[in-house]
């Protein structure tokens, strides 16, 4: 009988926790028809568990209880998987904001218990009773006035948290109709028996898992019974609190099912939507959002184009054409912006059920992977090049063969992008620190390869310094893209100093149309 929850046991504890989840996963997803009867709760939450588990499996023997439980709440919080996953993953942390500065007697884990509670209900924007929400507030309620006694507070908590389990099915209509307790009270169960067990050292190795009182038919399964938003949306976050405060109002208006986790700089966002790009561009707005995975969740997929296609995304009248005449669909943006995950979604579907997309810039990236994520759950078989620049998308475009396999295409077309070096020149248009070294307004900026490399006074000096600087000795063709409004010496100037250092490289001059940029240069 264990007299305080130290590292070691904690260890044991989460061991323990995903053995039980992971042997009651098909019998907790056999449960699940809140908030969306999608038949995987119960995996979620082994997955989830399983995360925090191996996280604190990583640790040297000798971690203390802040490192442990500092390691099993990011383990946890990286590895949530669905609505239950996110909320468990919160009453993780709430936990180990206790128990990582406590001796883990009694006390304290009653005291992490009431924590645990309070930060899984505030991370629910709309909490419904009858969930894993209800339990947890059950269990932490239960031990309220527990003697300090480390096994008579674990157990009771257990054993209040299987009474409160049951209520559940009286507590939410569609859990009624259905005839089951809910899948993510169910999992938290487990989780608080096996930590009694650990406490107590008397392990078992099976837990009761409340069977439907019918099994659900298959056709209920992929939306709620009310009719529902037809996406879940998850995602990590990097941002600050404020950011996340602004993001929660923003997402709560687009769906339901809004959680949001996490802290410290790192989030855990999960929400259900009709409007999946608006999801993750209000993330994009917040800080950023990776591991982005969307889940369809019912309806019927829009049907995508009929073969092989390429989306391209140009910031110029130009650039468009010439993606359009490659066989792109094209995505135009302004200078300086992304185009929405809509606009790019609605691009993929139109091209086909195989897609390569060209975001061609670093800034457009995200909304395309964003974009992408979508189309997949919609049957669509997309991949994002990493074109950083329309030079690189246009020498991608120009190896594109749509009677080569898919993966053999997207392999071509990524090394030729990833074998054209890139640069542009630009007027500052304010004052700002750069890799260069300081400039003003007016300076004439070179970039090479993404880095502001140098800081010039004139146009075409500064250009033919930049193709300079991009051309070796291997070099075989460089492409000039002129913008909107650039000054008719600026590419001859180019051209010429070209033609006179090196006579043997193939050159090609295009109108892109492009704001911003007076000139635009690839280098293969």
């Amino acid at each position: 009988m264990l007299k305080v929850l130290d590292p070691p046991a904690v260890r044991r504890w989460s061991r323990h926790c995903a053995a039980a989840l992971g042997r009651a996963r098909a019998e907790i997803d056999a449960l699940n028809v809140f908030p969306v009867p999608d038949g995987d709760t119960g995996t979620n939450l082994h997955l989830t568990v399983l995360s925090a588990a191996e996280a604190v499996d990583a640790l040297p023997g000798g971690a203390d209880a802040d490192a442990t439980w500092r390691a099993l709440t990011r383990g946890a919080l990286l590895g949530a998987r669905g609505n239950s996953g996110v909320i468990v993953s919160q009453a993780v942390r709430g936990m180990g904001e206790v128990l990582g500065r406590a001796p883990g007697g009694g006390a304290d884990l009653r005291d992490g218990l009431t924590r645990a509670a309070e930060m899984a209900r505030a991370a629910v924007v709309r909490p419904v009773e009858g969930t894993v929400l209800s339990v947890l507030s059950a269990a932490a309620h239960a031990v309220r006035d527990a003697p300090d006694d480390l096994a008579e507070v674990a157990c009771r908590a257990a054993d209040e948290a299987r009474r409160a389990l049951r209520r559940t099915t009286g507590q939410l209509g569609v859990l009624s109709r259905h005839g089951v307790v809910d899948a993510g009270a169910a999992g938290l169960v487990i989780m608080l028996e096996s930590l009694a067990e650990v406490v107590t050292e008397a392990y078992s190795e099976r837990h009761e898992v409340p069977a439907p009182a019918a099994r659900i038919a298959p056709e209920e399964l992929g939306r709620p019974d009310t009719g529902g938003p037809g996406y879940e949306v998850m995602y990590l976050l990097d941002a600050g609190a404020h950011e996340v405060d602004r993001l929660k109002g923003e997402l709560d208006a687009l769906g339901d099912s809004l959680v949001v986790v996490g802290g410290e700089g790192l989030w855990n966002v999960h929400v259900h939507v009709d409007d999946a790009g608006a999801a993750i561009e209000a993330g994009l707005r917040a800080g950023r959002p990776h591991r982005i995975k969307v889940t369809y969740l019912g309806g019927r997929p829009h049907e995508p184009g009929p073969a092989r296609g390429v989306v391209a995304v140009a910031a110029g009248d130009g650039l468009a054409a010439l993606f359009r005449e490659a066989g792109a669909v094209v995505v135009r943006r302004e200078p300086g912006s992304a185009p929405t995950a809509a606009a790019l979604l609605r691009a993929v579907r139109e091209a086909g059920t195989e897609v390569a997309v060209l975001p061609n810039d670093v800034a457009v990236h995200d909304v395309a992977v964003a974009a992408a994520e979508i189309a997949r759950e919609e049957g669509v078989t997309v991949s994002v090049l990493p074109t950083r620049a329309s030079v690189q998308g246009l020498a991608a475009l120009a190896v594109h063969d749509p009677l080569r396999r898919f993966d053999d295409d997207i392999v071509a077309m990524t090394d030729a992008a990833g074998h054209t070096r890139h640069g542009h020149v630009w007027v500052a248009d304010r004052a700002a620190m750069t890799s260069a070294g300081l400039c003003r307004i007016g300076d004439v900026l070179g970039v090479v390869d993404g880095d502001v490399a140098l800081i010039g006074a004139d146009l075409t000096a500064t250009a033919v310094e930049v193709v300079r600087r991009l051309v070796s000795g291997g070099s075989e063709m460089v492409t000039l893209v002129s913008g909107a409004g650039a000054p008719a010496p600026l590419l001859h100037a180019v051209r010429d100093h070209l033609e006179r250092v090196r006579p043997d490289l193939e050159i090609v001059v295009y109108e892109g149309g492009q704001g911003g940029y007076p000139l635009l240069i690839g280098v293969e």
